[in-house]
Formats: C-alpha cells, sequence, structure tokens
C-alpha cells in the first residue's frame, strides 16, 4: 500500500510539474480600444502625457485632446498644430513643433502665443535635466531648447544631419537619431555639443523611432529600409543585435516595466521586442494595427502604447474613385483619425 501510495505521489508531482511546463506563455498583445475623429489634414506623432493623463494628436490646424484613461475625446487646441507636442507638468504648458512654435495651457486649452525659431522643427520632447522643450529639426540648428514657463529660446545645439527622436538619460546626455547619415548622435547637454555619432552599422537602414533602457544602457534604433532594429550599447555604440521589424517605421520607444522595445510601422504593424536580458533580445510579437499607424507613445502606468493615423472615410475614397490611394499616406480632406490603444 505504501508503495503504492508513494507511486501516486511521483506521479502527482510529475504531473504537477508537467503543468507548470505547460502553462501558457504571456498575454499576447493587442489592439484594445480605437477612438475615431472625423477632420482634415494629416498627421504626424501622437503624445500620451503620462503625468496629465491625456494624449495629445495634431491634426490640420488644431491639436486632439484625448481622456487617457477613458479614451474619450476631450475637446481641441484651436491654432495649435505641427508634428508634435511636449508637456511641462510643473508650468502647465504645451509646445508644438510647428513653425512658429505654439504654446499653449494644458488647463485652458487656450494658445498663449506663438515662438519664433529657425531651422525646420520635427521632434519634440520635454528634458528633464535641462528642464527644457527640445526641438528637433531637420536642418541647422538641429536642437533648439525652449523654457516652458514663458517660452524664450535658451539655446541652440549643433549636431549635423536630420533629427528624428531622441531619448535623455535624465543626467545630462541626449541620444538622437541623425536619419540621413544612419547614426545615433550623443550630446551633452551640459556642455551644449555634440560628443560623438554612432555608426548604426551596414545591415541598418534610416533611424526614426528611438528606445532607451537606462538601467541597462542600452539603444534600440527602429530602421526603415531595410526594416531593422538595431540594438546597440548606449556607452560605447557596439551594436548587439539587428532583428527584422515591419516597414515604414516612424517610432518606437521601451518600457521598463516589461523589458520590451517596441516599433509602430505604416504597414499597420506593431514589432515587440523582448529584452531577455541585456545579451539576449527577440521579437516576441507582430501586432496588426492599422495602415499608417506609424508613431506612437507609452502609457506607462497600463503599459499600453498609444498610436494614431488617418483615413478617409469610404465615401470620400469612393467618390475619388481610387481605392488604391486609400491605403496610402492620407495628408488631406475629410476623413477618420483613429487613435488606437495597444496592451495585454
Amino acid at each position: 500500500m505504501k508503495c503504492f501510495q508513494y507511486v501516486l505521489s511521483f506521479a502527482s508531482i510529475g504531473l504537477m510539474a508537467g503543468n507548470v511546463l505547460a502553462q501558457p506563455p504571456e498575454t499576447p498583445y493587442k489592439v484594445l480600444d480605437t477612438v475615431q475623429v472625423m477632420g482634415n489634414g494629416g498627421i504626424d506623432y501622437v503624445f500620451a502625457d503620462n503625468d496629465g493623463r491625456r494624449v495629445y494628436v495634431p491634426r490640420g490646424g488644431q491639436t486632439y485632446v484625448f481622456d487617457l484613461d477613458s479614451h474619450k475625446l476631450i475637446g481641441s487646441i484651436t491654432n495649435i498644430s505641427g508634428h508634435g507636442v511636449a508637456i511641462d507638468k510643473n508650468s502647465h504648458h504645451g509646445i508644438s513643433s510647428s513653425n512658429p512654435l505654439g504654446m499653449f495651457d494644458t488647463e485652458t486649452m487656450q494658445k498663449i502665443k506663438s515662438i519664433e525659431v529657425q531651422g525646420r522643427p520635427d521632434g519634440i520632447l520635454f528634458e528633464p535635466f535641462t528642464g527644457k522643450v527640445l526641438i528637433l529639426s531637420h536642418v541647422a540648428p538641429s536642437i533648439t531648447l525652449v523654457d516652458p514657463k514663458d517660452g524664450s529660446v535658451t539655446g541652440t545645439i549643433d549636431v549635423g544631419g536630420a533629427m528624428e527622436e531622441a531619448q535623455s538619460d535624465d543626467n545630462g546626455k541626449l541620444y538622437v537619431d541623425v536619419e540621413d547619415e544612419k547614426k545615433i548622435a550623443v550630446v551633452d547637454l551640459k556642455a551644449m555639443k555634440l560628443v560623438t555619432k554612432y555608426d548604426l552599422g551596414d545591415g541598418a537602414g534610416d533611424p526614426s523611432g528611438l528606445g532607451f533602457d537606462a538601467k541597462n544602457h542600452l539603444l534600440f534604433a527602429m530602421c526603415r529600409r531595410p526594416n531593422v532594429c538595431v540594438v546597440m550599447n548606449a556607452d560605447n555604440g557596439k551594436v548587439l543585435k539587428t532583428l527584422p521589424i515591419g516597414n515604414g517605421t516612424d517610432g518606437g520607444g521601451f518600457n521598463p516595466n516589461t523589458m520590451e522595445a517596441w516599433s509602430s510601422q505604416f504597414d499597420g504593424t506593431l514589432t515587440i521586442i523582448k529584452e531577455k536580458s541585456p545579451t539576449d533580445f527577440e521579437v516576441e510579437q507582430t501586432v496588426q494595427t492599422k495602415a499608417g499607424c506609424k508613431t506612437s507613445s507609452l502609457d506607462l502606468k497600463k503599459n499600453q502604447i498609444v498610436t494614431a493615423c488617418t483615413e478617409r472615410t469610404p465615401q470620400a475614397a469612393g467618390a475619388q474613385n481610387a481605392p488604391e490611394q486609400g491605403r496610402r499616406r492620407f495628408r488631406g480632406g475629410p476623413g477618420n483619425l483613429d487613435v488606437l490603444w495597444i496592451g495585454r
């Protein structure tokens, strides 16, 4: 009888171990919600303000504002548009990367003033170390620093090349995609000058999105033509891995809560890359989104990625009798603005 009990016990242990090994993988990412708003014009960046719990999407001559939690449209800020926006939580001021720049109050959702700058503003971010909003340009000056309290221009930095997305280490160092050089620029914000440029290697395309793992000092450069993510040591520029992504990336980032990088693509895909260790990386999932959803932002509280795109209404596409155009970069005329929330 005892032997039989032992056999059952060992069998039970084996069965339990088998069940542990057979546990399903982590729940995959999917589109959790989509909000549509009719409007006119094209879009570029979408920005999730984690402190203010809002989502900003400039389109046409205004910027749409959504609730980051309920996903509902709050309203729009008129006469504020451009490529993207950055928010300073202390002054409750926002700035748009247009020319001239637009400055607005996040509480009243009213424009404060226009700010004249040089160059061709494109990317934009609030940088914690300097307390300034950084305007990234495709032509000189490469980086313009703006004080979000009063909108004054406090300085410029010459990097050379076309600036795209940037990431700060919050300690005075900035990493910037140099799109037309296939490099990552390293900028010293204390000295206000370029330190060096890291070459992404022969297998890289034009960098557009950029993720940064501050803990392990890793950069994730999302490139197009060819479509790859280049993982790089942020301290010395050593390329650690090159992984395939979707077609037409224009945004990306890194989530320290999940140890995952991502890239959003124009072909309607979102590539999730898992950092298994500081030297081991793999493509974890390709999520179907919507064609044109090429830029993205992160809700750190809910570990959700927000992306946006525009699409013609069926009536507009039919009226022009050009269905193929609906799949291309839609920049004008009436159509839906689609804001997507992607998570587990």
